[in-house]
């Protein structure tokens, strides 16, 4: 069974709060290897928007299959491949899947994901 999840998020959402909580926001939200990546971009807010908008599709497609009925944004990890590519990492036991896809995309003042969950 193939699920499907998609996330749109304004980055200057995100720039804000990174701006007004700080810290706080990205260690709630963000792993420190996500944190890492993205602090070494040149515009590192576009970068969380896309990682945000990323969980937020895994997190839809795995809660469209309905057998998984809550996960924390941070126990969804984005990692990248060594080509840049992004690549999903779920910091749970409990969850088994087949295969789980990421694709990210910036334009303009939007970050956008989609994820393609296959159960097994």
């Amino acid at each position: 069974m193939i699920f499907v999840g998609t996330d749109i998020v304004p980055i200057n959402r995100i720039e804000k709060l990174i701006k007004e909580k700080g810290t706080h926001f990205l260690n709630h939200v963000f792993t420190k290897l996500e944190q890492n990546i993205c602090d070494g971009k040149n515009s590192p807010s576009i970068h969380y928007s896309g990682k945000f908008a990323a969980k937020e599709a895994v997190k839809k497609a795995l809660l469209s299959a309905k057998s998984f009925p809550h996960i924390p944004v941070k126990s969804i990890e984005i990692q990248n491949d060594t080509d840049g590519t992004p690549v999903v990492q779920i910091v749970k036991d409990e969850i088994i899947y087949k295969q789980l896809r990421v694709s990210i995309s910036h334009a303009g003042e939007y970050a956008t994901a989609t994820a393609i969950l296959e159960l097994e």
